[in-house]
Formats: C-alpha cells, structure tokens, sequence
C-alpha cells in the first residue's frame, strides 16, 4: 500500500501541462472547524508520483470532524519547472471531513492557468 493511501486523508496532483505526477509541491492541511482559529495540521512536500509524503491523518480515530482546507502551493512549482507562476499562486480546496465514511482523496489536476479536483476513491 502506497504511503497516500495508509492514512484516513490522502491526495494525488498531477501537472496536466506536461502530463506528469507534480512531484516537490508544498501541500498544507488546516482545520477550520471546530476550531475557533484555523489549525495547522499537517505540511508535506509530494512524492515522485505526486502523492503526500506522510498522511495528513493516520487513521480515522486521529482526526477531528470539520470543515479542513487543503492548501496546494502550485504557483512555486510551475515557476521551479520554467513555467511562470501562473495565475494561481496557492490552490485551497476546503472539504468537510466526517466520520465513518471511509478513506478521503482529494486529487487535484493543475496547470499554471487552471485546476480541477474531486474526491476520489
């Protein structure tokens, strides 16, 4: 099992202007609810394939239902690959994270000038 798929909260991002998994991005997790003031969950920088390096949650008994953001710093990553920033600097993609539902995957699909994500399986 992937290190993405271990934990309760997993994504994916693939740079769909050159057709590659976006490997070296900055990916923040912050909770926003129940929390009075945004939370800082988890920082990590996404693997070769694109995946997060550690899971956001290990399990589901480790997090607490809410509302989290997942921050995706996409606008570093195409200037490092000499694609210009872009227009979109950090991609947030806010999902509201329940129990018992199973593994969540938020995969996000970018480009300099665009994005797209959903939950996956």
């Amino acid at each position: 099992m992937a290190m993405a798929e271990a934990g309760y909260l997993s994504t994916h991002m693939l740079n769909t202007a050159e057709g590659v998994p976006a490997a070296g991005v900055v990916v923040e997790l912050w909770r926003l609810e129940p929390a009075p003031v945004p939370v800082l969950v988890a920082r990590t920088v996404t693997t070769a394939d694109g995946r997060n390096a550690e899971p956001f949650y290990p399990n589901e008994a480790g997090f607490t239902p809410g509302l989290h953001e997942l921050r995706f710093a996409i606008g570093p990553y195409f200037a490092g690959r000499g694609l210009g920033s872009g227009f979109y600097d950090v991609v947030p993609v806010r999902v509201r994270l329940e129990a018992g539902q199973g593994h969540y995957h938020v995969p996000l699909l970018c480009s300099p000038f665009g994005y797209t994500t959903y939950r996956g399986s």
